[in-house]
This record gives structure tokens, C-alpha cells and sequence, in this order.
């Protein structure tokens, strides 16, 4: 007798694990050479795992959820050393699904199916019809009449994914658009991709972020308040002292770590806004981890978190800010730096935007967005009566969960982040 180790296969380049969805064979089971195990699921493909040795499956290494490197060792095969098989034998998954591409309705469909899969389907009439291209037919509505009229250009005249996008701008729909909604008509007719079109598969962390989004949506009833400040005293503080703080330092200073403290010295006046939900209960957070979005070079954000923000001082939270940013765009960033935000600070003006609605990172209650900073005229009461005068002016929004920040609460904090900004000493020292 000898055994057999079934090894996790690599699935791509860029994957380096797997999930196993669900063993196909239990413990005692016999197996034959090339016969499915197991089922895995990447962020690329879902596939059955054939056995590289036949005999009996002894023992399983892992249970289903699991998430498992490529390489590692999944199950054990008792062989006869006759019929043993050598576990550097090279594994061939059977691909049952992979990267999926958006239909019509916004529902992701299979994009490839490995040659030979018993997947597809033949029609009455003989002909292949994949089933990405039988996933896509029926979120269009199209009929199998109407499939058996699209010419293929595929192997033995195969109607591939190519062939039915192209038929279906030209459809003759057998139900007028006149049914649906004004604006639903427009998303549907703009929204099927033309062959001058790229298709572009989202990324893991783009996928991610749509999830956590969506979610968050789904979840929390969003409010967004809105308040402009008058950051001059800011800006002039800054433009004295940044030139000797960068020499000093060997960095540079931003506004974003002014903004944290005023956001900080806020939540302590209002601790209601520092909670999260857990069904009907309301998590009042004793510590402030201030969560800070932060752009990558890749065009995702990511949102590293400085846990306990209120124990530092400006220069503390200055340095902790630039060491953040600067490994998130690094990709340098520690799993644990990236968890535990109690609160989020998101600046839309550094792309020239002046405000913004943003959504809420859950599982917090409020995330507060700063615009441009923009030189305006402003109508000021002085002791000889109403001046005209430039001022540097800044909108803060804030987006917050109404299931437990009501307007009152909300409005007033916002309220009060502005007074801290508009009341920054000029003559600071950091």
C-alpha cells in the first residue's frame, strides 16, 4: 500500500489560494485515476479537482470553507504501489466556471467554459450552444428559435459569446421596450457592448469594494448633512510653517491631519456619532480609530485606520498620516491596519471635488468628506458693520446611518468639526 497526496494546484499567475466549496467524495470512498474529489473556487474560476491516483480517499485535510494555499496538500489517496501515481503528477481542473462579465441586467454570467466540459448543450438540431452563451440568451430573453437563427463562427460553427453579443443589438425583440420604464429603457439600450467596446474584468480589491459598498447601501438608511467653513486660518498656518517643517521633518505636511483633530475633538462632544450597529443593539466605541481613504495608484481606495487618534497630538498624527498613506500606496499596508475603524475621513477636494455624498464604511455609523479648498468672497460682520472680504472656504459633508444618528445629532456634529476648523490657532507651534 502507499499513499498519495492530492496537492492544491496552482490556478493562474496571480492566484495563490482557493476555497474548497464542497468535497465530492467522503472519507472510505473509492476513487478512480482522474475522477472529480472536490470542487475549489477562486476569485478567477470555480473547478472540479480530479484525483491524480486511484484508490481510496483516506483522509481529507481540510473541511469545506476552507481557504487553502496552492501547493498545500488537500486529501490523502490510499494506493497499491502498483497503482500509485506520483504526486508531482500535473493536475488538469476541470474549469466550470470562470471571470464572469455583465449582462444586460447588471447579472454576472460565466465568461469561459474549458473545452470538452459536458456543460454545454446541443440543440435539436445538432448545434453546441456553450453555456455562457445559454446563460446570456436567457438574460436577454432570447428563445431558443431565436438562438437557432444566430450564425456561428466558432469551431463547427459554434456560436460563440462574440457571435450572440453582435446578434443582439440587431434583435428583433419579441417584446416592444415600451413596457418598462423611461429611464430602464435608456440603461438597457446603452448598455450592451458594441465591438468597438472593452470589457473590463474588475480586480479583487474592485470587486471587494463594490460588495462593501452595495452592502453598505442595503443596510444603513444614508443622510448626508452639509456645511461650508471658513479654513482660512488653516491655510495661512500651514503656508508658514510647511517649508521648515519639511526641512526639519524630511516630509510634508497636509491638511488631513488638522482635519482628524478637529473630527476627533468632535466625536468627544458628541460620542454618539463613534458607534456601529449589531441588530437592535448600538455599539458606543470607547476608543476613536479614525479610518482615512486613501487613492492608489491601481485607481482603488483603501482605507488604512489610526487606531486610538485621540492620544495623539498634531505632530503625532502628521507623522502617522504620511507613514500610512505612504505604505498603502506602497501596498505595504499590515492586515491589522486596515480594521477596527470607528470613524472615516474621506477627502474629495484633492480631486478638485467640492463635496460630496460619501457612503459609510461599515460597519460604522458616519464618514465625513472635505471638498476643495476655494478662495471665495465672503460677506463677514465686523464692529463698522457688514465687509466683503477673500477668504479660504472649504464644504464638509457627512453621510450618516439614520437608524441611530438623527438629524439633530448629525447636523450638530458636523456643525461642530467646522467650529474647530474655524477656530485653528494661526500661531500654532507643531
Amino acid at each position: 500500500m502507499a499513499q498519495s497526496e492530492l496537492i492544491m494546484p496552482k490556478m493562474g499567475e496571480s492566484v495563490h489560494e482557493a476555497t474548497i466549496i464542497k468535497w465530492l467524495k467522503n472519507e472510505g470512498d473509492k476513487v478512480a485515476l482522474d475522477e472529480p474529489i472536490l470542487e475549489i473556487a477562486t476569485d478567477k474560476v470555480d473547478s472540479e479537482i480530479p484525483s491524480t491516483a486511484e484508490g481510496t480517499l483516506t483522509k481529507k485535510l481540510f473541511k469545506e470553507g476552507d481557504v487553502v494555499q496552492v501547493g498545500k496538500p488537500i486529501a490523502i489517496v490510499t494506493t497499491s504501489a502498483a497503482d500509485s501515481v506520483s504526486p508531482s503528477r500535473s493536475i488538469t481542473p476541470v474549469v466550470s466556471q470562470t471571470k464572469s462579465s455583465p449582462s444586460e441586467n447588471g447579472e454576472h454570467v460565466p465568461a469561459q467554459v474549458a473545452e470538452g466540459t459536458s456543460a454545454g448543450k446541443t440543440s435539436s438540431s445538432g448545434k453546441f450552444y456553450s453555456p455562457l452563451v445559454r446563460n446570456i440568451a436567457k438574460s436577454e430573453g432570447i428563445s431558443r428559435t431565436e438562438l437557432e437563427t444566430i450564425s456561428g463562427t466558432g469551431k463547427d460553427g459554434r456560436v460563440t459569446k462574440h457571435d450572440i453579443i453582435s446578434f443582439l443589438p440587431n434583435r428583433k425583440k419579441e417584446k416592444p421596450l415600451s413596457y418598462l420604464p423611461e429611464g430602464e429603457k435608456v440603461a438597457r439600450s446603452n448598455s450592451l457592448p458594441s465591438g468597438q467596446d472593452e470589457i473590463i474584468e474588475m480586480d479583487r480589491m474592485r470587486k471587494l469594494i463594490a460588495e462593501h459598498m452595495v452592502m453598505s447601501k442595503r443596510v444603513s438608511p444614508h443622510v448626508t448633512s452639509y456645511v461650508e467653513a471658513d479654513v482660512t486660518n488653516i491655510v495661512k498656518w500651514r503656508d508658514k510653517i510647511k517649508n521648515d517643517f519639511e526641512k526639519r521633518e524630511k516630509e510634508k505636511i497636509t491638511f488631513t491631519p488638522v482635519f482628524i483633530e478637529a473630527i476627533v475633538n468632535a466625536i468627544r462632544d458628541f460620542p454618539m456619532v463613534n458607534v456601529s450597529v449589531d441588530g437592535t443593539k448600538i455599539i458606543l466605541h470607547k476608543n476613536i480609530n479614525i479610518g482615512m481613504a486613501t487613492a492608489l495608484p491601481s485607481g482603488n481606495l483603501i482605507v488604512p485606520v489610526i487606531i486610538n487618534a485621540d492620544r495623539f497630538n498634531l505632530f503625532g498624527l502628521t507623522k502617522t498620516v504620511n507613514d500610512l498613506a505612504g505604505r498603502a500606496r506602497a501596498n505595504k499596508l499590515l492586515p491589522d491596519e486596515v480594521q477596527g475603524g470607528t470613524f472615516t475621513l474621506t477627502n474629495v477636494g484633492v480631486f478638485g471635488n467640492v463635496m460630496g455624498a460619501p457612503i459609510i464604511n461599515q460597519p460604522q455609523a458616519a464618514i465625513l468628506a472635505t471638498g476643495v479648498i476655494k478662495k471665495k468672497p465672503v460677506v463677514m460682520e465686523t464692529e463698522f458693520g457688514d465687509s466683503i472680504v477673500i477668504r479660504s472656504m472649504m464644504f464638509l459633508s457627512l453621510s450618516y446611518d439614520h437608524r441611530v444618528v438623527d438629524g439633530m445629532l448629525g447636523g450638530s456634529f458636523l456643525r461642530r468639526v467646522a467650529d474647530y476648523l474655524e477656530n485653528f490657532d494661526i500661531n500654532r507651534t507643531i
